[in-house]
C-alpha cells in the first residue's frame, strides 16, 4: 500500500508498511498511477503525449528497484507480528485524577468544568497511595512507570501530589522501578514555590492555553467570567524558562471561533513557548463552538500555512516544535504502540478520586466503563478485553487506511462519543489526522533537502 500527495512543488510518496518516504519527481508520480494495474507497454502508452518513452522506461525500472529494496509496496509484517499478538498485559502508566474540581470554566470542557459529572472532590492521600501501589503490583517487569497528575485543576489538591511523589521515590527504591511524573494545570494557582517544585520534581508539565489574548478568554474563564490569559502568561513565561530543557508544552484547543488557529500557534512562539500543540475541538455538534465538515477546507489551509511557516522558522533558527508535526521516520514509535495507540484499557487507566478505575480520563464519569477499583483490582474484565482487542486490523476504517501507523486507529473516548463503539473511529479526526501527517512528511522532506 502506497500513499503519494502534492503539496506545494514538493510530490511525496509513503511507502505504508515499510515506513519509507520518497521525494519524487513528476514522471514518476504519473507512473505510479497504473504501476501496479497496467503493463509497462501500457503504462507507456497511456503517457507517451507527456514524457519521452525513455524517461517513462526509465521511472518504471526505478520503482521496481524501490520494490525489489522493499521501499515500495513492501508487505504488511504487522498483522501477525508476535510483538503484538504474544503481548503479555501490564499497566506503565496512570492518569491520577487528583481533583475532580476547577477554578476556571472552560466553555468545551469535558470533564463537566471539573467535577466529571459527579460530585467535587478531591483524592486523597490514601487513595493516592493505593493508585501506585496499584501500578507496581500490575506493571510486570516494566520498570519505567508513568503518573500524569490530572483535573479538574490538580493545583487545587498540591499537598497531596506532593505527598504522593514523595510516596512514589520511597516506593522506587523498594521495588527497582522508576516514576516520571507529569502535571497539567491551567496555570491560575501557579505561584514561585510551586512552579519551583514542579521544575524539580515533574518529568513533563502541561499548560494549558488557547493563544491569543481574545481566543482564549472566550472559552477558558474563571469562575467570575473574567479571562485568564493575563493571570497566566507572565507564570507560564517564568514556568517555560524554568524548564531548561526539561520537558514541557503548552496545549491548547481550536474550535469553529478559532479557525485560524495558526495564529494562535504563531503566537504562542512569539512569545517564546517553543513546544505547542493546539488540538481540535471534539464536541456535541449541537454545541456553536462545534467543528463540522463544512470548516475542513479552512482547516487544512491553517495547517498548510503553519507547515510553511514552520519551515521557514526552522530554517532561520527560530523553529519551535508543533507536537503535530512530529514525526518518527524510522519506524517508531515500537510495534505495539503503532497498531494500538495510547493503550487506554490495557496499559493506560484513569484513577478517580474515590479509586474507581476507567480506560482512561475521557471515559471517567461514564459507569458502564468503570474496570474496578484501586482496593479491589479489575474486575470487569470484558471491557479491559474490548479495549485490548480494538487495534488497526479489527477496526475496518483503520485496516485499509494508509494513515493507520500514524495515527494507530484514533481516539477510543472519540469513536464512542459519536459511534457508540471504540470500534469505528471518529471520521472528522480521520481527516484531519491524515491532513496533520501529510504535512509533518512535507516538512521533514523539505528541512531534509
Amino acid at each position: 500500500m502506497i500513499h503519494k500527495f502534492i503539496q506545494e512543488d514538493t510530490r511525496i510518496v509513503l511507502d505504508v508498511n515499510s515506513g519509507a518516504v520518497h521525494v519524487i519527481d513528476e514522471i514518476i508520480y504519473d507512473v505510479l498511477d497504473y504501476y501496479k494495474e497496467k503493463s509497462e507497454d501500457k503504462i507507456i502508452a497511456l503517457l507517451s503525449e507527456k514524457y519521452k518513452k525513455e524517461d517513462i522506461i526509465e521511472a518504471i525500472d526505478e520503482i521496481k528497484t524501490l520494490e525489489s529494496e522493499g521501499l515500495l509496496y513492501a508487505e504488511d509484517v504487522y498483522q501477525n507480528h508476535p510483538a503484538f499478538l504474544n503481548k503479555k498485559p501490564f499497566i506503565k502508566a496512570l492518569c491520577l485524577h487528583i481533583a475532580h474540581d476547577c477554578n476556571i470554566r472552560c466553555k468545551y470542557c469535558f470533564a463537566s468544568q471539573g467535577d466529571f459529572k459527579g460530585q467535587r472532590s478531591l483524592m486523597g492521600e490514601e487513595v493516592g497511595k493505593k493508585a501506585l501501589d496499584f501500578l507496581i503490583e500490575h506493571s510486570g517487569s516494566r520498570r519505567n512507570l508513568e503518573v500524569d497528575f490530572f483535573g479538574g485543576e490538580p493545583l487545587m489538591n498540591f499537598e497531596v501530589v506532593k505527598k504522593l511523589v514523595e510516596y512514589g521515590r520511597k516506593r522506587e527504591k523498594e521495588t527497582n522501578k522508576r516514576f516520571r511524573f507529569t502535571i497539567t494545570t491551567n496555570g491560575v494557582l501557579l505561584n514561585d514555590e510551586k512552579m519551583k517544585y514542579i521544575n524539580e520534581n515533574m518529568n513533563n508539565v502541561v499548560l494549558s492555553i488557547d493563544g491569543r489574548k481574545n481566543v482564549n478568554d472566550y472559552m477558558r474563564y474563571t469562575v467570575d467570567g473574567s479571562g485568564t490569559y493575563d493571570i497566566i502568561i507572565p507564570k507560564f513565561l517564568k514556568m517555560a524558562k524554568m524548564r531548561n530543557g526539561k520537558d514541557y508544552f503548552v496545549r491548547g484547543t481550536f474550535t469553529k471561533n478559532n479557525l485560524d488557529f495558526s495564529k494562535d500557534v504563531l503566537h504562542l512562539a512569539d512569545l517564546g513557548f517553543d513546544s505547542t500543540s493546539i488540538e481540535p475541538v471534539v464536541t456535541d455538534p449541537k454545541e456553536d463552538y462545534a467543528l463540522s465538515e463544512e470548516d475542513l477546507k479552512k482547516i487544512y489551509e491553517e495547517y498548510d500555512l503553519l507547515a510553511k511557516e514552520y519551515i521557514k522558522r526552522k530554517k532561520e533558527g527560530k523553529g519551535f516544535h508543533f507536537f503535530h508535526f512530529m514525526i518518527d521516520l524510522n519506524q517508531g514509535p515500537c510495534v505495539v504502540k503503532r497498531l494500538s495507540g495510547c493503550g487506554a484499557g490495557t496499559e493506560y487507566l484513569a484513577v478517580t478520586p474515590e479509586g474507581d478505575l476507567y480506560p482512561c480520563h475521557q471515559f471517567v464519569g461514564n459507569e458502564e466503563f468503570c474496570l474496578g477499583s484501586v482496593d479491589n483490582g479489575i474486575s470487569n474484565q470484558e471491557i479491559r478485553e474490548n479495549f485490548k482487542h480494538a487495534h488497526v486490523y479489527s477496526k475496518e476504517k483503520c485496516r485499509d487506511c494508509w494513515a493507520k501507523f500514524y495515527c494507530s486507529g484514533g481516539c477510543h473516548a472519540n469513536a464512542y462519543n459519536f459511534n457508540q463503539t471504540i470500534y469505528k473511529p471518529y471520521e472528522m479526526g480521520c481527516e484531519m489526522e491524515k491532513k496533520r501527517i501529510e504535512c509533518a512528511l512535507f516538512i521533514q522532506a523539505n528541512l531534509l533537502k
